[in-house]
């Protein structure tokens, strides 16, 4: 069976928290809550027990590149610094690149905060085998209120194992609209997660170039 890979996503400009966030000490690897690891490091434990983990692949910044070594030492991690930010996709394809074309690449921001681990664990193994058959997944999260922070993905019809596939995506809406697609119970948060193999992403990266 193909290895699990994690990706964590290390960039960002450390802004929307400050000042307890900075450009030199972005929020994933701050002090946030005293005496708690930090979210760099809960991101790097994520998927601890999932059968066929690979070693972790990290693409971040020569800003944090020092930050990011440091807290994987030891693990095994290949560690990619970019030499200007440019968002998720080109972050993913460089991933992607560098390991196996078979490897299943589960992509994560490296400043979330996951409370039920089992379950998420148990998403991204159903998600693995959808992503073996070459389906790309994303992860959506329940709305709990109408927030324009957030893009938004439309429910479309049973893919199986737990899934659905995406009728629509919609990015950040307008505060009307988030009230509209949080009442129909349709549309889940982005949760800006993804699980799909390195071939496939190659594949979808040269449909761009």
């Amino acid at each position: 069976m193909s290895d699990i890979r994690p990706v964590i996503l290390s960039g960002g400009s450390g802004t929307r928290l400050w000042p307890l966030s900075t450009a030199d000490m972005p929020k994933q690897f701050a002090e946030l809550l005293p005496g708690q690891e930090s979210l760099f490091s809960s991101t790097l434990r994520r998927l601890d027990g999932v059968e066929s983990l690979g070693p972790t692949v990290v693409v971040t910044g020569a800003r944090h590149a020092d930050l990011v070594r440091e807290a994987v030492a030891g693990s095994g991690a290949l560690v990619l610094v970019e030499p200007s930010g440019r968002n998720t996709a080109p972050a993913v394809t460089a991933a992607a690149l560098a390991v196996s074309p078979d490897d299943v690449l589960c992509v994560l921001p490296s400043d979330h905060l996951i409370a039920d681990l089992n379950a998420f664990r148990a998403a991204v193994v159903a998600a693995a085998d959808l992503a073996r058959a070459g389906r790309i997944v994303t992860f959506g999260v329940t709305p709990t209120r109408p927030d324009t922070g957030f893009g938004y993905l439309e429910i479309g019809d049973d893919a199986g194992n737990g899934a659905f596939s995406i009728a629509r995506f919609k990015e950040k809406p307008d505060a009307e609209e988030a009230e509209r697609l949080v009442a129909d119970g349709r549309h889940l948060w982005n949760a800006g997660m993804f699980v799909l193999t390195a071939a496939v992403a190659i594949a979808e990266a040269g449909r761009w170039v």
